[in-house]
This record gives C-alpha cells, structure tokens and sequence, in this order.
C-alpha cells in the first residue's frame, strides 16, 4: 500500500519534471524574443522548481523533518498535502500542454 508521503513524493517529482520542460522552454524562448513576459513566466517557473525542491528534500532527505512526516504526521494533514501537490501536477501538465503546443 502507497502511504501518503509517497504519494506526495511522486507528485512533487512529477511537478519537478514538467517545470523543468517549462523552463526549458521558456528558457529558450527568452533567449530567442527576450521579452519580459517570457522572463516572468520563467521566473515564475524557476521559483516553483525551488519550491518543489525544497519539498521533495524535506520528505526524503532531512534527517529530523523526514522521519517526523513518515511517522507522525495525521493522515487528513497528508491528504490535504497531496491534494494541493496534484492539483499543482494538474496545473503545470495543462501549462506544460498549452506551451509545448
């Protein structure tokens, strides 16, 4: 059975991979036009990237926070996270669908 970190964990990677084809993206289009929306989107993307990051380090890699969200954390606290880590993986795959187009 998949416990709820884990699933926050696959959705937080998830949400680093499609950010990372936005940045990408928008990445070279700003090289290419050089606008200032361009940049704002890949601001925008690069700050989410950060974010997502320093998610995914605390539910795998810190010694202290790690084991406290594997062992104590209630499950309608897990569930509210998850629920706001999909919704942000819908999110970007409808962005990521709408650039790439």
């Amino acid at each position: 059975m998949v416990s709820w970190i884990d699933a926050a964990r696959v959705a937080v990677s998830v949400n680093m991979l499609l950010l990372a084809v936005l940045i990408y993206v928008w990445g070279r289009n700003l090289y290419q036009i050089r606008s200032k929306h361009t940049f704002g989107l890949l601001f925008f993307a690069v700050l989410l990237f950060a974010e997502n990051a320093f998610a995914l380090y605390f539910y795998l890699l810190d010694p202290l926070l790690s084991g406290w969200f594997s062992n104590k954390v209630p499950d309608a606290a897990w569930q509210a996270m998850v629920v706001l880590h999909v919704l942000e993986t819908v999110g970007l795959a409808v962005l990521a669908w709408i650039t790439w187009d």
